[in-house]
């Protein structure tokens, strides 16, 4: 069984910043592809960034500048940095990763989610 836990939500006023992280636990081999994407109120879940198991990055074109995805493939936990928040980035942000499970094969595995608010 794995796991995809993130942490790092919060409320905070606009121009802020804040740091997400999401942990994957479990008999993981490797992780392929991993990334995070968010559902505001009354929308459809958007992809926000990812990277791949060989370090490649994206970032959703509209976000670039102010989100950065990063890694510690020794933690097997992915980051995303958020700056300069806006009240249009309030979502909940999900963690979504294709893993490589010892003794399953590859896994699709999506984490509970960490609400961000940003609101003066």
């Amino acid at each position: 069984q794995v796991q995809l836990v993130e942490s790092g939500g919060g409320s905070v006023q606009p121009g802020g910043s804040l740091r997400l992280s999401c942990v994957a636990s479990g008999n993981i081999f490797s992780i392929n592809h991993i990334g995070w994407y968010r559902q505001a109120p009354g929308k459809q879940r958007e992809l926000v960034a990812t990277i791949t198991h060989g370090g490649i990055t994206n970032v959703t074109a509209h976000l670039k500048g102010r989100f950065t995805i990063s890694r510690d493939t020794r933690k097997n936990t992915v980051y995303l940095q958020m700056n300069r928040l806006k009240p249009d980035d309030t979502a909940v942000y999900y963690c979504n990763a294709d893993l490589s499970v010892i003794g399953v094969g590859d896994v699709a595995s999506w984490g509970q989610g960490t609400q961000v608010t940003v609101s003066s």
